[in-house]
């Protein structure tokens, strides 16, 4: 006889977010956030959130660099999506990101407006050091890719 398959319920999760660079500095710094995953493990990631209300992407984008990080951005590209699945208490979440590019137009780092207070720690990042910073392959990619794109936009 074989085995009953439970097939967990799925969720799908969209959230925006990005790089947000300031371009005043040589080092082009990059700001970035630290949260506690469910283990207790610090990971350095990109700022991200779902989008609120009526929000597109990229306003929930622009919103949630700033909450997370103090740093206002304004857009300059859009550095595609990345998609992962997880399991949190019985069921499954298929997570859609939706990252861009933005200049800093002001703010300072803080964490203070985080109303989620899930960012722990916010640092400026040299963008060639972002990389080597980043906890996630796939948002290493990301990096990777706003390396590309930036000089078009400065």
């Amino acid at each position: 006889m074989p085995a009953v398959q439970h097939q967990l319920p799925t969720v799908e999760e969209v959230s925006a977010g990005g790089i947000v660079v300031d371009a005043s500095k040589d080092t082009l710094d990059v700001a970035i956030i630290a949260r506690l995953n469910r283990g207790g493990r610090l990971e350095w990631c990109l700022p991200k959130g779902h989008p609120e209300g009526s929000e597109n992407n990229e306003e929930a984008a622009v919103r949630e660099i700033a909450e997370e990080t103090g740093i206002e951005g304004r857009i300059v590209s859009a550095l595609g999506s990345i998609d992962y699945w997880f399991t949190v208490s019985g069921h499954r979440v298929h997570k859609t990101v939706h990252h861009y590019l933005l200049i800093s137009t002001g703010g300072y780092l803080t964490i203070e407006n985080d109303p989620d207070h899930e960012a722990v720690d916010v640092a400026w990042v040299p963008l060639q050091d972002l990389g080597r910073r980043l906890s996630f392959p796939n948002e290493r990619r990301i990096a990777d890719l706003a390396r590309e794109v930036l000089p078009e936009h400065l």
